[in-house]
């Protein structure tokens, strides 16, 4: 099934339900169908071909779920980019998939204009937002609404390419992972039969659009029929979690971050009509799961392991949580996931592995770079498959539950032996006054490589020998920190997760 199908059946089925809420605007389904095909029908009358990349350059606004779906009926591809970059990395988007066309909104033409001047022809803009007098070209995005709908072409293969999304580029320059339409009917239909989604239910997204985790809150809420409530950050915790509880929100997708300011909270009212939360981030310690259970008893808690090049790859039943503390599940509905050892072979329970996805759910690629499609994307059992080799590192217990190690190129030498700074860091989170870790290889002239970690700490704040204490009771001498820095916070991403190898390269550079 194409992705735009999702809303022409939810408006069809659901009317003058919300679809989404922003701020104090609400986006009914019929409204937002109506209006993405007008938007639709101002990209192909301005010259947007099928099969054109076009750059949805925006914040988590009302606008930003119209424009991603008129992408989609006009038989083009999105590109969502995270609006915090600035014109060197979306000049890199720019450049790499040229794109016929850039819907954003007017406080970032400026970048959007820097980012375009080294470009040999120059993309159509759509700029939402206050306007005054727009600059020459550009087009408001309110006045294309106001556009009659033309009818649009038919439907094309669910084999096309519906999204171009770019990865990070922590281990080099980006790379655009290519999504078809069946690869995302695919996920957001698995995460929406496990989640027990339905029109029922009300989720907030504080989320960037841009990220894959936050897309699909956005992708499966139309697919069901549901309201999603967008939030542009989660910067101030107590008007986010009023607004979720106005709403009736019944599922909260987070992210470490999000919850590490949860759970430093004081006096968190409870949600009445919460059902469920997510983490598909980066995994969260165990102690952070207990203190949201805590937080919100009786919620269902799914902990689950995603990465761009799959949307999900595993997820865990809440049931399991209190048996199998750490774990992230098992593989999705109608996919398989499977560990493999150093010599390719299928590892045994407890031996550490890397973790190899197959499904209907891969990516197709990464946009023209055949070199780096075929270091991960590698031949399956299946003649003519292949199977994503995801460069994470799992092992599994005697059931076949999967615990996340960490990835290939993070782990550390230390004495010898192979740390993986996650374990280190779920330990350092289970001490008292600990709100988030982070640990990393330091030089040392004697020992060659040690392990110092970096702390935000809560009252009461323990103390570095405290922690020191803590870590020797459970963890191995050679996986004991060597120092312990505190700090006010970590290195993040743009979508929330511990930056890691920034904080490596920090240290490396001290």
């Amino acid at each position: 099934m194409r992705v735009e199908t999702f809303l022409k059946r939810s408006a069809a089925a659901t009317l003058g339900k919300s679809a989404v809420v922003a701020g104090e605007e609400r986006l009914s389904y019929a409204d937002f169908d109506d209006r993405s095909s007008r938007l639709a029908s101002v990209l192909l009358a301005r010259g947007v071909q099928r099969g054109d990349r076009v750059v949805v350059f925006m914040e988590n606004v009302l606008e930003a779920a119209i424009a991603i779906f008129a992408v989609l009926k006009a038989g083009c591809t999105f590109c969502p980019v995270n609006p915090a970059q600035k014109a060197d990395g979306l000049g890199f988007v720019l450049t790499d998939c040229r794109p016929r066309a850039v819907l954003t909104q007017t406080k970032f033409l400026g970048v959007c204009g820097a980012a375009c001047q080294d470009l040999p022809d120059l993309p159509l803009v759509i700029a939402a937002g206050p306007t005054g007098a727009l600059p020459d070209g550009i087009l408001s995005f309110d006045d294309c609404l106001a556009e009659a709908a033309m009818p649009l072409p038919d439907a094309g293969s669910d084999g096309e390419l519906a999204m171009i999304i770019y990865t990070s580029g922590s281990t080099g320059r980006p790379k655009g992972v290519m999504m078809t339409h069946a690869s995302m009917d695919a996920a957001s239909g698995a995460i929406a039969g496990y989640l027990d989604n339905t029109q029922r239910d009300v989720v907030l997204c504080a989320l960037p659009l841009s990220f894959t985790y936050g897309l699909y809150q956005l992708l499966v809420a139309v697919r069901v029929g549901a309201t999603l409530v967008l939030e542009r950050n989660f910067a101030f915790p107590h008007a986010v979690l009023d607004k979720a509880r106005a709403e009736g929100v019944t599922g909260l997708p987070l992210v470490p971050t999000i919850a590490a300011m949860l759970l430093a909270m004081k006096d968190v009212e409870p949600l009445p009509g919460l059902r469920y939360i997510t983490n598909a981030a980066a995994p969260l310690p165990p102690a952070h799961i207990e203190g949201l259970r805590a937080l919100f008893p009786g919620v269902k808690f799914y902990s689950m392991y995603g990465l761009t090049e799959c949307a999900r790859a595993t997820f865990l039943p809440p049931e399991e949580l209190d048996g199998r503390p750490g774990s992230v599940g098992k593989a999705i509905p109608g996919t398989e996931v499977i560990v493999l050892d150093e010599v390719g072979q299928p590892a045994g329970s407890e031996v550490v592995g890397e973790l190899v996805v197959r499904g209907p759910h891969l990516m197709r690629g990464y946009w023209e770079n055949p070199e780096a499609t075929d270091a991960v994307l590698r031949p399956g059992p299946i003649p003519g498959e292949r199977q994503l080799h995801t460069g994470d590192l799992f092992r599994t217990d005697a059931d076949g539950f999967l615990y996340f190690v960490g990835r290939k190129d993070d782990m550390l030498k230390i004495r010898g032996e192979k740390v993986a700074p996650r374990q280190v860091e779920a330990v350092l989170c289970d001490c008292p006054g600990v709100a988030e870790a982070v640990v990393v290889g330091r030089p040392n002239p004697i020992l060659g490589l040690v392990l110092h970690a970096l702390i935000v700490a809560t009252e009461p704040v323990p103390t570095e020998r405290e922690i020191l204490r803590h870590c020797a009771r459970v963890l191995p001498d050679f996986m004991v920190p060597k120092t312990i820095e505190f700090r006010v916070e970590l290195p993040k991403t743009a979508s929330g997760k511990v930056a890691r190898r920034l904080a490596a390269q920090r240290e490396e550079q001290s």
